[in-house]
């Protein structure tokens, strides 16, 4: 009876350390889980972000709310910045374009873009 006792008492704590051993499992593969989830939703957003950086419409008639701060002393307006800092990544184009560069490359154009907050390209 002992003996029997015994075993039983043994395979009660096997059937413990096997449960210990099932939980941390479960623990390691939530966490793993867990981590792809994480690192999936920054993809996620960084694409996003790119998706929304390249679905810009380069249009400089976009900035004709800017020409009065421009080519004079006024403030650019709210509107003006708005447009300027959608089409910082068209900047570069209007610089090479003939037409536009004179007006984009003005000191009037360097201070509202100052004075809006968005960095002169470097082209």
């Amino acid at each position: 009876i002992e003996l029997l006792t015994m075993l039983k008492c043994s395979n009660s704590l096997l059937s413990i350390e096997a449960k210990k051993e099932k939980k941390k499992q479960l623990q390691v593969t939530v966490m793993k889980t867990a981590s792809k989830l994480a690192v999936l939703t920054v993809l996620v957003l960084l694409l996003a972000e790119a998706h929304i950086s390249v679905a810009v419409t380069c249009s400089a008639i976009q900035l004709s709310p800017c020409l009065g701060a421009i080519t004079s002393n006024s403030a650019p307006s709210t509107l003006c910045c708005s447009r300027i800092r959608e089409q910082k990544p068209c900047l570069c184009t209007y610089l090479k374009n003939p037409t536009l560069r004179n007006y984009v490359n003005s000191p009037g154009a360097k201070k509202v873009a100052r004075t809006c907050g968005v960095p002169y390209p470097k082209c």
